[in-house]
């Protein structure tokens, strides 16, 4: 709950508030898939591999550079948590935060996610989701975010006292362990904040706090990507299920998720270069 203002409004305070906003980061140039080149390669593609996550734990999957793959509802409303690495190069890894600023709070078609400093350029572009039609409801909320962080076990002991252990992030971290072969301590910092695969958020209109509700996500929904670097994933279904009770507990009802790999035919991709900024940080 937000404080109480302590200072009375100074005399302008209206014509401060009336300054129109600036979008930080206008995309008028923001480099641009080819959306009809993705569409033609949709159309013929062949299903190379299939991963099923279970409910409360995470696995992870590989996708080559140039093939599509596809976060499947398979048996009930789940909620997904995704974390990309470079399959080449784990510290060039997924950033939400700049995804978020270049593209928005929710993510849906024609909408790419950008990899960390210094590479900063797109990992995968999403070419199909299923849930597009959502759009934003009445409470602001909106499917497939970009901020929130992940359900973790240390939000959910400051806030409870308890120890539990199929967070969101501590599923990720198993995973990524067991795939890299590297002790949990050491895997742990190579999990990053993630895009939130089918789940409903916003921020409330009060407080603007951070809210979640019951997915619209049914089985036979899925949200597709196309990989434009060598990729390493990893999801994780949620300890919340739909999220739209509780998590970071058993008491949700959870159901597994599918993550389907696609290649498609007489498709010959480059992938994008590395940022162009020289890293002097200095004239």
């Amino acid at each position: 709950m937000k404080r109480t203002p302590q200072f009375q409004p100074p005399k302008d305070a209206d014509e401060r508030r009336r300054v129109p906003p600036v979008i930080c980061y206008p995309d008028d140039t923001l480099p641009s898939p080819d959306m009809a080149m993705l569409a033609r390669a949709r159309e013929n593609m062949t299903l190379v591999d299939t991963v099923i996550v279970p409910p409360r734990e995470a696995e992870t999957f590989t996708v080559p550079a140039g093939h599509f793959f596809r976060i499947v509802s398979i048996a009930g409303p789940q909620v997904g948590d995704l974390n990309l690495w470079n399959a080449h190069d784990f510290s060039e890894r997924f950033y939400s935060g700049k995804t978020r600023a270049l593209h928005g709070t929710h993510l849906s078609t024609g909408d790419r996610l950008w990899s960390s400093f210094p590479a900063l350029r797109p990992m995968a572009t999403i070419t199909a989701d299923t849930l597009d039609w959502y759009g934003f409801d009445e409470f602001g909320g909106s499917v497939h975010d970009v901020i929130g962080t992940r359900c973790d076990p240390y939000t959910h002991h400051l806030l409870s006292h308890e120890n539990y252990h199929h967070c969101c992030h501590s599923n990720l971290t198993r995973a990524f362990a067991a795939h890299s072969g590297q002790a949990l301590a050491d895997a742990e910092p190579m999990v990053h904040d993630v895009l939130n695969v089918f789940m409903c958020t916003g921020f409330t209109k009060d407080t603007h706090q951070y809210f979640m509700k019951a997915s619209p996500v049914r089985p036979g929904d899925y949200l597709e990507f196309f990989a434009e670097i060598d990729l390493l994933g990893a999801l994780s279904a949620c300890p919340g299920g739909d999220c739209g009770t509780i998590h970071s507990s058993d008491s949700a009802v959870c159901f597994p998720l599918k993550v389907d790999i696609f290649k498609p035919e007489n498709m010959a991709w480059t992938s994008p270069n590395l940022n162009g900024y020289s890293g002097r940080h200095k004239d």
